[in-house]
């Protein structure tokens, strides 16, 4: 291995073929090394247990042991980052591959397309760029920590206004920290809630149905146009931005990605605050990079309420980091705690 391949990977997909290009498009980047390559899930569990790679691929149909219960078994015995290749984007897969990330995974993928295919180049530089991203994440027994968590921030009066809207961000790990804040609130919550989370295209259907099923509110993917109700969750489409206009609907733009992302979660909260002032919550949950940052302080100059993650139950600090290091967040705590300030806010008179 040269000096720079700096990401060491370990390789599990039954079929040798489809095991070997994953294998090749990885070693193809000059930074990532393949450690080791496994059939089947024991031997990925083997050589993750003597290999101690910074990274490990798994396909979600391994032959013998399952990738769900190798996720467990490591993220218990030796915690590495894992990113999950899901057969495809239906229900039962994504269910499937959702389950694998409350076990610890962090990320789950679509597989490769064939080599020939169109989409391939630009599917395995997303593989390459997600795999070497996440494998700087530490991962401590399914619970992730920042090297240096940032001082937490002064408080701040409370706004007398009750929350009407709540804007929620997330990102790697968000579909967890989601899942436990969403299940929290309460069935008559009077106020709608609308989430950004970054996900693989064509996953989001299923994430809407998988959460539909762990709460009480109603869960879908917004439609545009439609009126915002309370009790009521709206997740932003692929490809699109979500946005509330002046007659407090949920409306859709095509315009450019802001950061890389679209839709945004920065569009989003500024238009919460915009619409909603100082009746505006946003809330940045687990994710990477800064997106939600922008929107957060346009929500505070508002006179609304930002809630942050906190460093210890986040998957990644990255976003809910960077909002509470520029002394944003009015909150700072666990999806619990987040649920019942929440909770508390919304019914304000």
């Amino acid at each position: 291995m040269t000096p720079e391949r700096a990401v060491r990977a370990v390789v599990a997909d039954g079929p040798g073929t489809t095991r070997r290009l994953l294998a090749q498009v990885l070693a193809d980047d000059p930074t990532i090394a393949v450690a080791g390559e496994a059939a089947d899930g024991a031997t990925a569990l083997r050589l993750t247990r003597t290999l101690r790679p910074s990274i490990v691929l798994l396909d979600m149909e391994l032959p013998g042991m399952g990738a769900l219960e190798v996720t467990q078994v490591i993220m218990r015995e030796v915690p590495t980052p894992i990113v999950v290749l899901a057969a495809g984007s239906g229900a039962a897969q994504v269910e499937e591959g959702l389950q694998a990330v409350r076990l610890g995974a962090l990320a789950v993928l679509p597989r490769l397309p064939a080599r020939g295919a169109p989409e391939f180049r630009r599917a395995a530089g997303h593989l390459a760029s997600t795999l070497k991203a996440l494998a700087q994440v530490t991962v401590v027994r399914r619970r992730w920590l920042a090297a240096s968590a940032p001082a937490m921030p002064a408080p701040r009066p409370w706004p007398r206004a009750r929350a009407r809207v709540i804007a929620i961000a997330a990102s790697t790990g968000g579909p967890v920290a989601l899942r436990g804040l969403l299940e929290r609130l309460p069935e008559a919550l009077p106020a709608p809630v609308l989430v950004v989370q970054h996900m693989t295209a064509g996953f989001l259907p299923g994430l809407a149905a998988w959460l539909d099923s762990a709460t009480r509110l109603e869960v879908k993917l917004a439609v545009g146009g439609e009126p915002l109700r309370a009790a009521t969750v709206y997740i932003a489409a692929d490809g699109h931005h979500l946005e509330v206009d002046a007659r407090e609907r949920a409306v859709y733009s095509r315009r450019a990605a802001v950061g890389g992302f679209r839709p945004s979660a920065d569009v989003l909260l500024d238009s919460a605050a915009r619409v909603y002032g100082a009746s505006a919550v946003g809330v940045i949950l687990s994710g990477m990079g800064i997106d939600g940052l922008v929107g957060a302080r346009a929500v505070r100059d508002a006179g609304g309420v930002v809630m942050a993650q906190d460093a210890e139950t986040s998957a990644v600090f990255g976003m809910p980091g960077a909002v509470v290091a520029a002394g944003l967040a009015d909150v700072v705590g666990t999806v619990e705690r987040l649920a019942r300030e929440l909770s508390a806010l919304a019914r304000r008179d």
